[in-house]
């Protein structure tokens, strides 16, 4: 865990994905990253931050939460940056849920869906060795980019169990931020009613069933992909990017940046 989340003064949930057991070998550490909100990133992070060689960031917020929280800083930081917002309008969390992993699980069909134009396309963002190291975010780093993070993750073959793990280790993250937003009025724009709880905790079975649903509907992750115009050929160049065949990964940092 030292290893994997990488502390920033306001960024919560900024997580290394390498290191993980995936079809033909593991993922490199300090290649892909997973993040909440990097517009709020602070000023005398920019050592911190750019040691991480950051090639490409993926802002997968809606326009609005850009307009009102900012964009990553460019003018600090020289990266590639795309806004890929997955939907329009933040949804607002209902009344009377009594299952609360089955209703985001299918809240996040919901987003693979209407956000396929943003996933492909973060796809052929990762399919390209010139976007490395790449991060991909949106406000909170679980949902959006849960969905992000667990469609890679399974199409390089990580096992289910571990992209679940990976998934739940935003919980402590949401815990911290939501902690800093109650001190922050209006940091997240307009009010959207009261968040219960349950809609943000990182339940692994959340995105298990997420990830099921996902198969049961097209067959398998190469088919999902296949929906979105992910070829096969897409996904074995990400993995010659990302997979270390000889097995080990590369060795983990020794300390956080």
């Amino acid at each position: 865990m030292s290893d994997r989340v990488i502390a920033f003064e306001q960024v919560f949930n900024f997580r290394d994905l390498g290191g993980y057991p995936a079809r033909g070998g593991t993922l490199r550490w300090r290649t892909l990253f997973r993040a909440d909100g990097l517009n709020r990133l602070q000023p005398g992070e920019e050592e911190a931050f750019g040691a991480l060689g950051i090639s490409t960031v993926i802002d997968l917020r809606t326009g609005e939460e850009a307009d009102h929280g900012g964009r990553f800083p460019t003018d600090v930081w020289d990266v590639s940056y795309h806004h890929l917002p997955m939907f329009d309008v933040l949804p607002d969390w209902p009344e009377g849920v009594d299952d609360a992993a089955d209703y985001l699980s299918e809240r996040y069909l919901e987003m693979f869906a209407t956000g396929r134009k943003a996933i492909a396309r973060a796809f052929e963002l990762l399919a390209d060795p010139a976007s490395y190291p790449l991060v991909f975010h949106c406000t909170a780093g679980k949902d959006r980019t849960g969905i992000l993070a667990a469609s890679v993750l399974a199409a390089l073959g990580v096992p289910e169990d571990v992209i679940a793990a990976d998934y739940a280790l935003s919980q402590e993250a949401m815990v911290r931020l939501m902690a800093w937003a109650r001190d922050q009025q209006g940091v997240f724009g307009r009010p959207r009613g009261p968040i219960p709880s349950a809609a943000v905790e990182a339940r692994p079975e959340t995105i298990v069933s997420f990830l099921r649903k996902l198969r049961d509907r097209s067959g398998t992750e190469d088919a999902f992909l296949a929906e979105l115009g992910v070829t096969g050929s897409a996904v074995d160049r990400i993995r010659s990017i990302l997979v270390d065949g000889r097995g080990a990964g590369g060795a983990a940092p020794d300390k956080d940046v």
